[in-house]
């Protein structure tokens, strides 16, 4: 164990009452927000989208809460402060990404459905096999994203309570399990919305405060501080130029630019992030959030520069990957430095914040895991199992089993993701998220020709690639960073399979077409078309 690792459970341990009533605290006020929202859902409106209800302004701190996750506080600190100007990559490509969505997925997928991603392909396709591909997709992109939550969790409180057992790191995982089941089920989109909104404030006021700390600790002197991160790296000069992950081979190369084209794609398809679209009451009140949202986004990613950096500077990367091999500590251990390591307010400082990661993780597992049970709900069981007689309570109670089944895959599975960088793990989801539901989504708005075949190509066959590439990937095996580290079974070369995944996905979608003998619905596409773009007829 490194010795700031030392020093940080030492510290936790002498402050372990103010750690627990920290986390207390957090899990608390969230799971009174929930209850409180749960009271107030009367119907599948409620639980899926919250009744329409919500501001531009709310929705979009909503979507900022959803979306910087544990991979965005934990991941990325720590892949900048372990590869300097590559890990920064991952901020440039999160934030890019959302120009996608705004300028072509929000307003027209608000239009055009009402609570799920099937909804809109349902609309001018034959119902039951597509509900059935969108439903699967949804679930697991869901999955592939919870990995990276629930890895944070085990990672985060392990950090602070001082736990090295991997059985005491499994039990973290369970609990936020647990404790995700215990939001959805209860709470809904209401109460989801709600507590990523507090999540969202408090990331935020977190980041700022440790920017500033950061800043303050280099009298705001950025270079200096750069200076500093580069020479601590023992990397020199070449920490804050491009190449230090991404640049050693060929095959780094292209994994660089597999990386880049996942993570640009990936939130347009994104089930969590496009359910959200459908919680206000109208399409430019979704474009409004997307804009706000773009916002707090940005200037939070702008601060995981100072995050990153600011960890490369004060703390030896042994001893971060000492900590964590895949940096996930980095920001934690950032607090617990400038706080002072052998201080009260240095364990006050890494308690903190650890609670707000931990909040953040909560919210984002929430929102997850509403979005893959509600698609499971409506979508397969309602109109698929049920073929459209399932009553409104039928749905929301299927949806609430759904959520019980999601949580213990996602606990089982995270258990065994545990040593695994974040946002690496959610780059994946991107992946997986821009092969099976981008090219079919844009497909179902913008060409007149598509048909359930093409759907059906496009999704199954854009989930299967991007999953097998990754079953057989470096991140599953065939290295000490992988998922199992004792084995070897990998052929794929690349961490990310977005460079074959996703031109994969839009390509068999556009063969499926082709070679389909189903004649589309010219009619059925012109009234989507109208209702996408003026919102007639939209729920």
């Amino acid at each position: 164990m490194s010795p700031a690792l030392v020093l940080a459970a030492g510290e936790a341990s002498e402050h372990r009452p103010l750690i627990i009533t920290l986390f207390a605290v957090f899990v608390a006020a969230t799971l009174v927000i929930t209850v409180w929202a749960g009271r107030q859902t009367r119907d599948a409106a409620d639980f899926y989208a919250g009744g329409r209800q919500f501001t531009a302004f709310q929705n979009g701190l909503a979507v900022s809460g959803d979306y910087m996750s544990a991979a965005s506080f934990l991941g990325i600190a720590g892949a900048i402060a372990l590869f300097g100007y590559d890990g920064f990559l991952y901020s440039i490509g999160f934030l890019v990404a959302w120009l996608v969505a705004l300028l072509l997925v929000a307003e027209p997928l608000r239009n055009s459905g009402r609570y799920t991603m099937g909804d809109v392909l349902a609309y001018r396709m034959r119902q039951r096999p597509v509900r059935t591909a969108a439903g699967t997709s949804t679930i697991v992109v869901s999955i592939f994203y919870l990995l990276a939550q629930m890895a944070g969790a085990g990672v985060l409180v392990s950090l602070l309570l001082g736990i090295t057992s991997d059985g005491g790191k499994i039990g973290i995982v369970a609990l936020v399990g647990l404790l995700m089941i215990v939001y959805v089920t209860i709470g809904g989109m209401k109460g989801t919305t709600w507590v990523q909104m507090v999540k969202a404030v408090l990331l935020i006021a977190g980041a700022l405060l440790l920017t500033f700390l950061v800043l303050l600790k280099f009298h705001f002197n950025i270079s200096d501080l750069l200076g500093k991160a580069a020479d601590n790296s023992g990397k020199g000069s070449a920490f804050l130029e491009p190449g230090l992950k991404y640049g050693a081979t060929g095959t780094t190369k292209l994994d660089f630019i597999s990386l880049g084209i996942a993570l640009v794609l990936g939130t347009a398809g994104l089930p969590h992030i496009l359910i959200r679209f459908y919680t206000v009451p109208t399409a430019k009140a979704a474009r409004k959030s997307v804009n706000w949202a773009i916002g707090l986004i940005g200037a939070f990613y702008l601060m995981t520069l100072a995050l990153g950096f600011g960890a490369a500077a004060l703390i030896k990367p042994d001893e971060i990957i000492a900590s964590n091999k895949a940096g996930n500590t980095a920001a934690p251990l950032l607090a617990l430095h400038l706080g002072g390591v052998d201080s009260s307010w240095g364990a006050i400082l890494l308690a903190t914040i650890s609670a707000v990661a931990f909040a953040t993780i909560l919210a984002v597992v929430a929102g997850l895991t509403l979005a893959s049970s509600s698609s499971f709900a409506h979508d397969i069981y309602a109109n698929v199992i049920k073929k459209g007689t399932a009553t409104e309570k039928q749905e929301v109670s299927a949806a609430r089993w759904a959520t019980v089944g999601i949580g213990a895959v996602s606990i089982v599975l995270g258990a065994l993701a545990r040593d695994l960088n974040v946002a690496g793990l959610v780059a994946l989801a991107f992946a997986v998220a821009a092969s099976a539901n981008l090219p079919t989504i844009l497909y179902s708005l913008f060409w007149k020709r598509f048909t359930t075949s093409g759907a059906l190509w496009s999704i199954y066959g854009g989930l299967v690639t991007a999953v097998v590439l990754v079953l057989f990937s470096p991140v599953v095996s065939g290295k000490p960073t992988s998922m199992f580290p004792d084995a070897d079974f990998h052929w794929f070369p690349l961490e990310n399979p977005g460079i074959i995944s996703i031109p994969v996905g839009f390509l068999l979608g556009w063969l499926g077409t082709l070679l389909s003998k189903e004649e589309p619905d010219a009619g059925k596409y012109a009234e989507l078309e109208v209702r996408s773009l003026t919102g007639a007829g939209a729920h």
